[in-house]
């Protein structure tokens, strides 16, 4: 009866905490053990909306995660992004979380822009609508904002922050988590990206992220990453082809076993690699 009490008692956690914040989404991000804070695609408007500012052309993708193959868990995603020459980049964002008796939804905009050579800013509204069977429907309006900074060739240095402003749900005395996140990435040469990062919630542990991505040959990737609080390991594939992206991660809990993250992502007329 302990373990299944422990069982329940961790999974309504990962239930509200994703829900809140959702930094697991972006099968790529992923597979480096949700690093993502430096990273610049399509997924970036989920960790840094900074990145969004270096992805060149009209992008688009979609997510799919079933943790432990508990329907309460999963999350679909769903991400679109333009950019301009002149005024920065626009990207909406919509992903659910849960099932039919409790589940959140997630809607952002997104606006991010070079503020110069080396430094990207980007900032997103956020509205979340809460819905269960128990207690009704609860909505809450939120921002968040982040900066990418490239101060020497290669190193790049990112950092954001989610509901500085402490956030409270409608009829409820129930605020949204607020979370800063701190992170770095070095690209060792074309085809090995190395990430670290860190993010505190005021109410949680520090949580500790890396992984490393290396591609392979033409448009194949290869990932591994680790976190803590609760450990996990991740391992991940990625292929790009013609401004098409399918990418495949397997992450395994230390204690609850592991699942898989899968997304899809086109670039339209793409005529470069993203930097990041």
């Amino acid at each position: 009866m302990k373990k299944i009490g422990f069982f329940l008692s961790f999974l309504f956690f990962v239930v509200i905490s994703n829900a809140q914040y959702q930094n697991e989404i972006g099968a790529r991000q992923g597979g480096i053990g949700g690093s993502g804070v430096i990273i610049s695609d399509i997924w970036s408007s989920y960790h840094n909306q900074a990145g969004l500012a270096d992805v060149s052309n009209i992008s688009a993708g979609i997510f799919y995660s079933n943790p432990f193959y508990v329907n309460a868990l999963k999350t679909t995603a769903f991400a679109f992004a333009i950019p301009t020459e002149k005024f920065g980049s626009a990207g909406l964002n919509y992903s659910y979380f849960g099932d039919n008796n409790s589940n959140f939804s997630k809607f952002g905009f997104a606006y991010a822009k070079r503020l110069g050579k080396r430094i990207t800013g980007g900032i997103q509204i956020d509205y979340f609508r809460r819905a269960q069977l128990s207690y009704g429907i609860t909505g809450v309006v939120a921002g968040e904002f982040g900066l990418i900074a490239e101060p020497v060739d290669n190193l790049f240095i990112g950092a954001h922050v989610f509901n500085p402003w402490r956030s409270k749900f409608s009829n409820s005395e129930e605020y949204l988590s607020s979370i800063l996140r701190l992170g770095m990435g070095y690209k060792f040469s074309e085809k090995v990206l190395f990430t670290l990062e860190g993010e505190k919630d005021i109410e949680h542990k520090v949580v500790v992220r890396g992984g490393t991505e290396y591609n392979v040959a033409g448009g194949l990737f290869l990932r591994a990453g680790v976190a803590t609080n609760p450990v996990k390991y991740t391992f991940g594939l990625g292929y790009n082809l013609k401004g098409a992206s399918i990418d495949l991660t397997y992450i395994n809990h230390n204690i609850l076993g592991g699942y898989f993250q899968f997304g899809l992502g086109y670039v339209l007329n793409q005529k470069g690699v993203k930097k990041t």
